[in-house]
C-alpha cells in the first residue's frame, strides 16, 4: 500500500519514517513537510540512514491523493485545513488533536479556532476494532490522554469517576520541535518542572470524554503534567477512590483479564515498577497497580514512549486494523534499552 506522511520533520513524521521503513505492507510513497520542503531528510533524521539522498516534500494535495493512506502529524488546526482538500478515497489518520474531540464547546476553551468535527476516536485497546476498521478517518489519541485513559478504563466501574487525580511526567518531544527558550537543554536538564498547571491541559477533554464512553458515568480528572529531563517516554501516575473495599490481588485480576487480548498492554510482575526507557522505541504499555488501602484508592503506574504508543506506534495501530492487517505488523518490537 502506497503510504504519505505529511509532517514528516517533526518527532512524530520521523518516528512514523523509522517505523514504516520496516513496515511488512505498507511502502513510503510521498513524504511531506511544509517549512522543511527541500531539506534532506537525514539532516533532521540523522538516524535515519534508509532516507540518504531524499529530501523532504513540499506538500501536494495531487501527490497525497495518490497515496491509499496518509499520516497527517501537524499542529492543531493545521490538519483540516489539508485534509478537507483530499480525496474522499485516501484513508488517513491524524496524529493532531483536530478531530479529536466531540463536543465543539470543549474544542473552544482547550484549543480554539474553528471546529473539524469529530472522527473515530483510535486507542484500539478501548476501542472496538470493527469501529476503526470500517472507518476511513481515525483520529489519533494525544499522548498523555493513551497513558491515563488506559491506566484507570479497566477500574472505571469500581471507582468514584469524578475524583480521579493524574500527576505524568513527559520527555521534552512532546512538546514538538518547534524552537522553545524553556525546552532548550541549559533549562530542562537537572530540572523537573510542573506547566499547564491547574487543569488546562488540552488533553484533559479527551480522557474524559473516552472514559465516559466506556463506561456511561460522568467522568472528571485532575492533571497535573510534568516536563522531564529526557527527550521521550512518559510516566503517569493515575490514582482514584474505589466505591467498595478491594485488595490488590482483586484489582489485578481485573487488569488481567480487561487486557488479556491486548497485544501491547502488559501488567507487570508483582514488585516490577514500569520504566520508560523499557518502552522506549516501542508501541508498549508497561502497567503496575496497587491498592492504598490507607485512603481506599487505587493507584497505577503506567509507562509508554510518546512517540511510540503516544504517537507513531499507533497511528500504525491504527492504520493496520483500518486495513484489515494484523493489529501488531511492523510493531513487533522489543524496547532499546
Amino acid at each position: 500500500m502506497k503510504i504519505g506522511v505529511v509532517g514528516a520533520s517533526g518527532y512524530a513524521g520521523g518516528e512514523l519514517l523509522r517505523l514504516l521503513s520496516a513496515h511488512p505492507n505498507f511502502k513510503i510513497a510521498f513524504i511531506g513537510a511544509h517549512s522543511n520542503a527541500g531539506e534532506s531528510i537525514t539532516a533532521l533524521h540523522p538516524h535515519l540512514p534508509d532516507f540518504e539522498g531524499q529530501s523532504f516534500s513540499a506538500v501536494s494535495v495531487e501527490d497525497l491523493n495518490k497515496c491509499d493512506l496518509v499520516f497527517t502529524a501537524l499542529p492543531h488546526g493545521e490538519s483540516a485545513k489539508l485534509i478537507s482538500q483530499l480525496s474522499q478515497k485516501v484513508k488517513i489518520v491524524d496524529l493532531g488533536a483536530d478531530y479529536r474531540l466531540t463536543d465543539k464547546n470543549q474544542w473552544d476553551k482547550y484549543y480554539g479556532g474553528p471546529y473539524a468535527g469529530s472522527w473515530t476516536y483510535g486507542l484500539p485497546e478501548l476501542t472496538d476494532h470493527n469501529s476503526i476498521a470500517k472507518s476511513g478517518q481515525v483520529s489519533n489519541p494525544g499522548c498523555y490522554a493513551t497513558a491515563i485513559a488506559l491506566s484507570i478504563a479497566p477500574a472505571i466501574n469500581q471507582i468514584d469517576s469524578e475524583d480521579i487525580v493524574v500527576v505524568a511526567a513527559s520527555g521534552t518531544t512532546g512538546a514538538g520541535r518547534t524552537a522553545k527558550v524553556n525546552l532548550i537543554g541549559s533549562e530542562v536538564m537537572n530540572n523537573l518542572t510542573s506547566y499547564k498547571f491547574g487543569g488546562i491541559h488540552q488533553h484533559t477533554p479527551e480522557i474524559e470524554q473516552i472514559l465516559s464512553s466506556i463506561s456511561d458515568k460522568t467522568v472528571k480528572i485532575s492533571f497535573t503534567p510534568i516536563l522531564a529531563p529526557m527527550p521521550r517516554g512518559i510516566l503517569a501516575t493515575v490514582t482514584a477512590r474505589l466505591n467498595t473495599s478491594s485488595s490488590t490481588l482483586k484489582l489485578r485480576a481485573v487488569y488481567e483479564e480487561y487486557y488479556r487480548e491486548s497485544k501491547f498492554v502488559t501488567l507487570l510482575a508483582e514488585g516490577v515498577m514500569p520504566m520508560t526507557n523499557s518502552v522506549l522505541g516501542t508501541n508498549n504499555v508497561s502497567m503496575q497497580i496497587a491498592l492504598d488501602s490507607h485512603v481506599n484508592r487505587i493507584v497505577v503506574s503506567t509507562a509508554i514512549d510518546n512517540l511510540g504508543k503516544g504517537a507513531a506506534g499507533q497511528a500504525i495501530q491504527n492504520a493496520n486494523l483500518m486495513c484489515s492487517l494484523p493489529e501488531d505488523a511492523g510493531l513487533k518490537l522489543a524496547g532499546v534499552r
